[in-house]
Formats: structure tokens, sequence, C-alpha cells
């Protein structure tokens, strides 16, 4: 993310990380963070304002605390390329906080797992995200780079998504009629997502 507090992101369906992963120590990518568990919680106001808004107001814990601010994408590319505002800051204590959000009128919404390993080359970060429904690619920095670095990774044709994990999460449950509310490793033990249940419901097809 850059100074200005904008994100600029692809997200890449890859259910094979080996490829990607060959690439990238052959082209000299730097290893920042081994493979670590993620838990993120998102949170929604005492109106159930934000998600409708699709403002992001989230807690995530992996070596380290994360609150984490969000608008609306700004922009986003045919070619899979989001740009949103972020803004996020490291915290000593995630139920110290958890409670801090509590008492400003802020309640769990929804609780999201994954697995994630990070990569940098060039000024862009890499991210594998091991997620309960599969595997995806992110890669954050200038977009012309990302790109080219797509293509250098072998995903010129993965599918992209500028949706964020959460959209991608109902959009799923929708397509495969999943009562369920977190995006959690349990929830989706022994269930295979095909990669047409990341899309969004088409208007008008499949409503009563």
């Amino acid at each position: 993310m850059t100074t200005d507090y904008t994100e600029t992101e692809i997200k890449l369906y890859c259910p094979d990380f080996a490829p990607v992963l060959a690439i990238l120590d052959s082209i000299g990518a730097i290893l920042t963070k081994p493979r670590l568990y993620e838990r993120n919680v998102r949170y929604e106001d005492v109106d159930q304002s934000l998600t409708p808004r699709d403002i992001v107001v989230r807690l995530r814990q992996d070596d380290r605390v994360r609150l984490t601010y969000k608008e609306p994408l700004s922009d986003r590319h045919a070619d899979g390329v989001a740009h949103r505002f972020e803004a996020e800051v490291t915290v000593s204590d995630f139920d110290a906080m958890h409670l801090i959000l509590g008492r400003l009128g802020y309640h769990p919404h929804l609780i999201y797992e994954k697995y994630r390993t990070t990569y940098t080359y060039n000024d862009l970060e890499i991210v594998l995200d091991e997620m309960p429904y599969g595997n995806f690619v992110e890669i954050e920095g200038d977009r012309a780079h990302l790109q080219a670095l797509r293509h250098r990774l072998g995903l010129a044709d993965a599918p992209a998504f500028a949706d964020s994990y959460v959209d991608l999460f109902r959009y799923v449950c929708r397509a495969l009629n999943l009562a369920i509310t977190d995006l959690t490793f349990e929830n989706f033990r022994g269930i295979d997502v095909p990669l047409s249940a990341f899309y969004p419901p088409v208007e008008g097809v499949g409503d009563e």
C-alpha cells in the first residue's frame, strides 16, 4: 500500500501454487513472511450499515494485530485491478481492541480465516492465500508493474477478481446454497467449490 493510503491490487485464482513458487524463486523474489495462519473479524455498526456501503472495519491477527479501515472501491478495471482507500494500524492487544470497538458500538459480523505466505519483488507484494474455499495469489503495487509480474508468473489467463474474499464468500454461499455465516476451514471441510461459484449471480437468473 502506498503512502497516500490507496490500495491497488489484483486477486488471481490459482489452485496450484507450485509453478508460481518455482518462478518466484527463479526471479529472486524475497520471502518476507513464511506461511502464517490468519484470523480476521469483520465488524458492523448498530445499524448494520457498513456492509451494504462496502465499508470494512476489520481486526486481523497473525504474528501481530492490525486494525484496518477500507472504503468502497474507487476504481475497478476490466483486467481485475482494484483501487480503494485503506488505512491500517498495528495494535498491541487483540482483546483490548475488540473491547474498544464494542464500546464504540461495533459488533462482530463475520470471521474469516486463511493461511498466507508473503513475498516481495521490485516494490510489489505478492501473497499466496490459502482460503477455506480455494487458493488465490494477490499482487499489490503499481498497476503496470503488477500486470507485468502477473504475466511473468504465468497467471495471465488466471481468473481475476476485484471483489473481496468476503464478497466471494457470499457468492459461493449463494451458488452452493450454504447456510453458513463464517468463512472458516471447518465450515468448508469436505466442500468442493467450483470456479463458477466465485462469480456474482446474474440478475434475474435463478430468482423466484
